[in-house]
């Protein structure tokens, strides 16, 4: 069990959850995932709540490969409406903000998100950490490689679980150094991965329990799922699930994804089989 500290209030985690991704913005890879207006985000919201969803994800920037940057009003612009609508309607649920800007992050926690959610892990600005310690939220630190340009360039590892134990030994110690306390780790699934080692590091999840963090797992719908089966993102929830309880066997704590429902049912019928 883990026990996190949002703003001085604790929550815990003692059995797998879901996060549910809320994106307002026009271009996420999956269509079905876009929420372009508050009121879409807030049906969404609704939606995903009443499924099981313990956290909400809600980000104002798609990451797919060739997106376009947005800048930081414009992701302020995106996410602070939709983050204080869904905490003033949906109050006792937690609210995570996708960013890797330090405004955004600040912005967010202050009008009612609860941790952040970080691609870069803190890469890309130096202000992040320091910005997420002094929030005294949760931090979810993802595995990424290169820069804010060429985080999406697909480079094979000679050792994926190596490299991913390597860059969290690293990024902990520098959130530590911080003053970032509750610290959530993410593998980056599909970011600059090539899909063998997307599956090489899904088969040694487990190994990352050294680390003694919450593990969160994103893989809903994305390519090397879609690319390898030959079909559409739309058409990828059946192989979203496999991999989610493939997932679930190797210790994962959070789900991070599109389809609410279907994830709490792998939870469940995984929690009849293990316990």
């Amino acid at each position: 069990m883990f026990t996190l500290n949002s703003k001085g209030s604790l929550f815990s985690i003692d059995q797998p959850v879901v996060m549910g991704i809320i994106n307002a913005t026009p271009d996420s890879f999956y269509r079905g995932s876009r929420a372009a207006t508050i009121e879409a985000a807030l049906i969404k919201a609704g939606t995903m709540v009443q499924e099981g969803a313990f956290i909400l994800d809600i980000g104002g920037q798609s990451t797919r490969p060739d997106s376009e940057i947005v800048d930081v009003q414009e992701e302020l612009n995106r996410v602070i409406p939709v983050i204080e609508v869904v905490k003033k309607t949906f109050p006792s649920t937690l609210i995570s903000v996708d960013t890797y800007y330090p405004e955004v992050a600040a912005a967010a926690v202050t009008t009612g998100a609860d941790m952040v959610n970080d691609i870069s892990g803190g890469r890309y600005f130096k202000e992040m950490l320091p910005t997420v310690a002094q929030l005294k939220v949760p931090y979810i630190c993802m595995h990424s490689s290169g820069t804010l340009e060429t985080m999406h360039q697909k480079l094979p590892y000679e050792n994926i679980t190596d490299a991913l134990l390597k860059y969290f030994i690293e990024r902990i110690d520098a959130c530590q150094q911080a003053g970032i306390l509750d610290i959530i780790i993410d593998p980056g699934f599909g970011f600059g991965k090539i899909p063998e080692d997307n599956f090489a590091l899904i088969k040694n999840l487990n190994a990352l329990q050294i680390l003694q963090k919450p593990l969160l797992l994103g893989v809903s719908r994305k390519s090397t799922i879609y690319r390898t089966l030959g079909i559409t993102p739309e058409e990828s929830l059946n192989g979203t699930t496999v991999l989610h309880t493939m997932g679930l066997m190797n210790k994962t704590h959070i789900l991070r994804v599109h389809d609410v429902k279907e994830a709490m049912q792998a939870i469940t019928l995984f929690g009849k089989v293990y316990g």
